[in-house]
C-alpha cells in the first residue's frame, strides 16, 4: 500500500529543510516509521522518490543504523543499556529479567504488540547508569523490579514520565519528533539531573574556569599550569622522536 499525499508532502517539506534535499534523509526515514511502524519498501520507494536517490541508496541508509527498523515495532520500544558500565551497574540482570518477564529476545515484540525489546549500546548516559530508555527517554538507575514495573505500567496504559524527560507517549509519536515535528512536550521535565552537574558545582565552588574563559575572575588551579607545561614537554619530546625517525 502506497503512502497517504499527505505524507508525501511531509516528506518534501523535510527535505526543504536543508541546502542539500538529500541531507534530510535521517529526518524522513523517521517519518516513514511513525507512518508505518517501520521502514517499509513503500517508505523507502517514497524516500528515493523525493530526493532523487535510487531504492538501494536509501536502503543503504536504513539498514545501516540500528533506530530504523525493518519489521513492525510495538506501542513501545524498551531499550536497556547492555554497554559496559551499564551492564556491571545491573544493566545485563534487566535485560535477562525483562527478556523472562515479556517471553521475547532481542529486538522482538511482545505477543500483544505492546513492547518491543532491545538491548542497546551507550545511551550517553553512564552517570545514571543503569539506564533504560523507552521510545529514547530516559530512565535513570534501574533496577530490575523498577523496570519490570515500568514495563507493566507501559503494557497497562498508565500515564509514565520519564526521568529527564516527558511523559511517554509512544514510538511512534516518537518517532515523528524525531523527523522535526513537534509535539508540544519539548519543555516538560529536566534536561540534567544532579548527577551531570557535579564537575559543574565543583568548579563553581573551587573557582576554576577553563584556560582563556574571560567570562568570570575564578583562577586556574596552580596545578593546572604545570600539567599544561609537563603536556608540552611530552609533546616536544614526542615530536623529536618522530623527526629522527623520519631521518633514519
Amino acid at each position: 500500500m502506497s503512502l497517504a499525499p499527505e505524507t508525501y508532502d511531509e516528506l518534501r517539506e523535510i527535505a526543504g529543510r536543508y541546502p542539500q534535499a538529500r541531507s534530510g534523509l535521517l529526518p524522513m526515514l523517521h517519518l516513514v516509521q511513525s507512518v508505518e511502524g517501520r521502514v517499509t519498501p513503500e517508505g523507502i520507494e517514497a524516500c528515493a522518490s523525493v530526493l532523487g536517490l535510487t531504492a538501494a541508496e536509501v536502503s543503504g541508509v536504513a539498514t545501516f543504523y540500528t533506530m530504523y527498523k525493518r519489521h513492525p515495532v510495538g506501542t513501545h520500544h524498551v531499550g536497556v543499556c547492555t554497554n559496559t558500565l551499564c551492564a556491571v551497574m545491573g544493566g545485563d540482570e534487566i535485560f535477562a529479567c525483562l527478556r523472562e518477564k515479556l517471553e521475547v529476545g532481542n529486538d522482538e515484540t511482545t505477543a500483544d504488540g505492546k513492547i518491543t525489546l532491545e538491548h542497546i549500546e551507550c545511551n550517553a548516559a553512564c552517570d545514571y547508569a543503569p539506564v533504560v530508555m523507552v521510545n529514547w527517554e530516559f530512565f535513570d538507575n534501574q533496577t530490575p523490579e523498577s523496570a519490570s514495573q515500568l514495563v507493566d505500567d507501559l503494557r497497562e496504559g498508565r500515564e509514565v514520565v520519564a526521568s529527564r524527560g516527558a511523559k511517554i507517549t509512544s514510538w511512534r509519536e516518537a518517532e515523528r519528533v524525531l523527523a522535526g515535528f513537534e509535539d508540544g512536550l519539548v519543555d516538560e521535565g529536566s534536561a540534567a539531573g544532579p548527577a551531570s552537574v557535579v564537575g559543574l558545582e565543583l568548579a563553581r565552588e573551587r573557582g576554576w574556569a577553563a584556560p582563556g574563559d574571560t567570562r568570570g575572575s575564578v583562577e586556574v588551579p596552580q596545578q593546572m599550569p604545570e600539567a599544561v607545561e609537563e603536556a608540552d614537554t611530552s609533546r616536544a619530546e614526542s615530536e623529536t622522536i618522530a623527526e629522527e625517525a623520519s631521518d633514519d
